[in-house]
């Protein structure tokens, strides 16, 4: 077990290029939120956003319009034909990564629809977080169809469905959330995993795997490899759960707090970087 250290992530996160443009750091599409579950989308999308990256679109179901609109102004929203739920796959070309999954729903038009998504996304980056994951376990014939070097983001439950489904996951980079949380690079044992020192209870409260979907998903447009991706992604949302523990007790930290607090996340790992 190796445990992820300071050095190891200043070593990884780049400088960014003071004559970059949004360009630059990539466009990341994030599919997610049923009606129902806008939170979800909200969450990773503003994730998304305070990680660096460019530009992020989301795509939603049409009910879910208004909320979007206005809870994160800064995304540019893609419609699906539905009012309630994602239940069509769209082209994903122009994207540098995809997630999908926060708040998605396992509705069986929706099921199909994440099926065709696959079928589409050719090797690019892609994370897959929640639903995405519930719908796989529900349906193991798919998992030949996500791409080998996606991330899995499961949490214990998600993950003993997978595993109960018979899924191999030694293809993926696998994100195995809990405290600690711990990042497997492909074809690697659980022993061999990266172990991450930072997080706590504070951290056990609903949305919060939305926003490392979205932390992540901004790494990876960035150009980050999915190990390194992962790495960073999970170390930042740590490192962002403590600075909220510290400024408002475990017991008031809220998912929306780690996104509030992602720039102590980054100065943590900019500060004194040789």
């Amino acid at each position: 077990m190796t445990t992820i250290t300071l050095q190891l992530l200043r070593k990884l996160l780049r400088e960014r290029p003071v004559d970059g443009h949004k360009g630059t750091f990539g466009q990341a599409l994030i599919i997610a939120g049923q009606w129902g579950m806008a939170g979800a989308s909200v969450l990773a999308a503003r994730a998304c956003l305070r990680s660096g990256v460019g530009k992020v679109c989301v795509h939603i179901p049409r009910r879910n319009n208004d909320i979007l609109q206005t809870s994160v102004p800064e995304a540019v929203l893609l419609h699906d034909v539905s009012e309630e739920r994602f239940s069509r796959a769209i082209n994903v070309d122009e994207y540098d990564a995809v997630a999908i999954g926060p708040g998605l729903g396992t509705h069986k038009e929706t099921a199909k629809a994440f099926h065709a998504q696959l079928l589409r996304m050719g090797k690019g980056p892609l994370v897959l977080d929640a639903d995405a994951l519930n719908i796989l376990a529900q349906h193991p014939e798919w998992a030949d169809d996500v791409p080998d070097n996606a991330i899995l983001t499961p949490h214990g439950g998600e993950l003993e469905r997978l595993r109960r489904a018979g899924i191999s996951l030694s293809r993926f980079v696998t994100v195995m959330k809990g405290h600690p949380t711990l990042v497997l690079p492909p074809h690697c044992p659980q022993e061999e995993a990266y172990l991450c020192p930072w997080g706590g209870s504070g951290m056990a409260t609903a949305g919060s795997g939305d926003v490392l979907t979205g932390i992540i998903a901004a790494l990876l447009a960035q150009g980050y490899s999915p190990l390194e991706a992962a790495l960073l992604g999970v170390s930042l949302h740590a490192l962002a759960g403590d600075a909220a523990t510290e400024a408002l007790t475990e017991y008031c930290v809220t998912a929306s707090s780690l996104t509030d607090y992602l720039p102590e996340a980054f100065s943590a790992v900019t500060e004194n970087r040789a």
